[in-house]
């Protein structure tokens, strides 16, 4: 069976879709992806070039999905992963082309948004009777 390629934006090379990490480290990784999901995600939304992940920007989020996107770069170079700050979020863009883009939308499909509530709660005592 052969590896799918993509074009890269630079027409004349190809990128294989494949991930260079072992499956120990794409175990490591995963569960790196599902615990900031879980404190920090607030979407997931397939694009017509990728993925786009929204994140609170809650203390250290920033510094892991830098991280995280610094070992998706190298491992899956096949697509371009960014981060953007603004608007109270961070924002992951993935985006690939031909056959890299419906490999980017069957990825992190089991990432759940957190459950964490936005904004501070404001929580009564009720006065002992």
């Amino acid at each position: 069976m052969s590896t799918p390629h993509i074009t890269t934006d630079d027409s004349t090379r190809t990128m294989p879709v494949s991930c260079s990490l072992t499956s120990g480290d794409l175990a490591a990784q995963a569960g790196r992806w599902e615990q900031l999901a879980a404190r920090a995600m607030t979407g997931r939304t397939e694009t017509a070039h990728g993925l786009r992940i929204s994140f609170r920007p809650e203390e250290g989020a920033e510094d892991e999905l830098c991280k995280l996107v610094a070992v998706e770069n190298e491992c899956c170079g096949w697509a371009d992963w960014t981060v953007q700050t603004g608007g109270g979020q961070l924002v992951l863009d993935v985006r690939s082309t031909g056959v890299g883009i419906a490999t980017l939308h069957s990825m992190f499909t089991g990432l759940q948004p957190s459950k964490i509530a936005h904004g501070p709660r404001e929580q009564r005592e009720r006065p002992s009777a």
